[in-house]
């Protein structure tokens, strides 16, 4: 047998064994899925899935909002708490069994070499859906565990408004709805990237496309250089309807790329006036840079979930676009950490392991604010300066991967769904290298 019928057969087998999951899946999650949907659309509703092991026995992380129909968005956020150090905590408990898991902010901050010393005097939006009660609280936690400055109400640093810009009435409680998670995770990774940037809080009625556009458009107009969006949804005419919320001169607007892998573009990521950030992994390494980062595509998570990336159907390539193999626009632009990432959310049992490109989008928004360019800078900035960022060439996307091994046969193994080296879609140009390309 010829190494080109070896290398089909292979493809074969691995196109059998995807269809054949897939199908599994499908069944197995459909009738939870159109239950989800619907929950989605009422504030007080449980959206999340119920945790469930990952294929092999580990221990899973699950979204935290459910699937949404078209005209609502999703959070992009998955987790799982961090059980034996809540239990460690309650017990009064000190020491490394008392210490939450996963990257500091100081790892993060050392990995993409960010001078936060500096203040740049910039404000950071984020907006979200529904009202996080003790928002503040949570960050207070998050920032005092890692040694960053306070930023409280009572200091003028946090503010959290409704979609009006109104300090009341807050919409409904989304406690329960995931979005809490999500909004707790948003805040603390501005926090990182930016430890002396003020931080805007709207909070959209709920989570249709509509009320978050509206959203959007209130964070632009009450100051916000820098506005991060930490959800999508597939990309469709009804929600591009709302593209002109995302487009704002002077304003830096940033979106997740979404956690599905290579599928169709996501809407607002999929957008121009947008910067689209995937995910990646982080590890410590024996290099230069002294850590090795990968295309995210997680392990322990059910269903799976890896940085998107997509073709779009409907937005065109913009003139500093220029790869090959996709007419239109392509997603994303650049990536950050989007695993192994502790928050604190009091309501979900106390310190959270959380992944997503939820993680990549606040990190990257901070990053341009710390770099203090939004007023003057316009979308596709990075592509001019690609060199001040580290081009990330291991690892793929493809949702099949971690079961199967098929090392990105979802796009036949081109760069729209496999990290090579310059550009690919799973994390675009790369990861920051300080702020250079901000």
């Amino acid at each position: 047998m010829t190494r080109d019928q070896e290398t089909r057969d292979r493809h074969v087998t691995i196109s059998k064994r995807i269809t054949a999951r897939r199908a599994g899946l499908t069944a197995a999650l459909t009738a939870a899925a159109a239950a989800a949907a619907l929950a989605a659309l009422l504030p007080g509703a449980a959206q999340a899935a119920p945790a469930r092991p990952a294929p092999g026995g580990a221990p899973a992380l699950r979204a935290a909002c459910a699937p949404v129909p078209s005209g609502y968005a999703r959070c992009l956020v998955l987790y799982r708490p961090q059980v034996a150090v809540n239990r460690a905590l309650a017990a009064r408990r000190t020491g490394p069994a008392a210490a939450p898991a996963g990257l500091t902010a100081k790892d993060i901050e050392a990995a993409y070499r960010l001078p936060v010393s500096q203040n740049p005097a910039q404000t950071v939006a984020v907006v979200d859906a529904y009202n996080t009660p003790d928002l503040a609280r949570y960050l207070a936690t998050y920032r005092k565990q890692y040694g960053l400055p306070a930023c409280t109400p009572s200091g003028g640093c946090l503010r959290q408004v409704n979609q009006a810009g109104k300090t009341a009435p807050l919409p409904a409680s989304g406690v329960g709805t995931g979005w809490d998670v999500e909004t707790t995770l948003d805040v603390a990774m501005v926090s990182v990237a930016c430890p002396h940037c003020n931080i805007l809080v709207v909070e959209a009625d709920d989570n249709s496309v509509a009320n978050l556009a509206a959203a959007e458009d209130t964070a632009v107009r009450l100051g916000a250089d820098v506005v991060s969006n930490s959800y999508g949804g597939r990309e469709d005419g009804q929600n591009l309807a709302y593209a002109k919320a995302y487009d704002h001169p002077g304003h830096v607007i940033v979106a997740s790329s979404g956690d599905e892998g290579f599928t169709a573009a996501n809407f607002p990521a999929d957008l121009t006036s947008v910067t689209a950030a995937g995910g990646t992994e982080l590890a410590p390494a024996k290099t230069k840079r002294g850590w090795a980062e990968q295309v995210w595509n997680a392990e322990t998570a059910f269903p799976p979930g890896a940085s998107s990336s997509g073709c779009s159907a409907y937005v065109p390539k913009p003139a500093w676009q220029h790869d090959p193999h996709c007419p239109m626009r392509t997603v994303a632009d650049v990536s950050a950490v989007a695993a192994n990432i502790p928050i604190y959310d009091k309501t979900e049992g106390g310190w959270l392991t959380v992944a997503g490109t939820s993680v990549s989008s606040p990190l990257i928004a901070g990053v341009y604010a710390l770099a203090g360019n939004a007023a003057t800078i316009a979308p596709g900035y990075p592509y001019a300066h690609a060199k001040s960022l580290f081009d990330i060439t291991v690892g793929n996307n493809d949702p099949d991967d971690q079961y199967y091994h098929s090392d990105g046969a979802i796009c036949g193994y081109d760069y729209l769904c496999v990290a090579k080296p310059g550009y690919d879609a799973p994390t675009g140009l790369g990861s920051p290298d300080g702020i250079g390309a901000f």
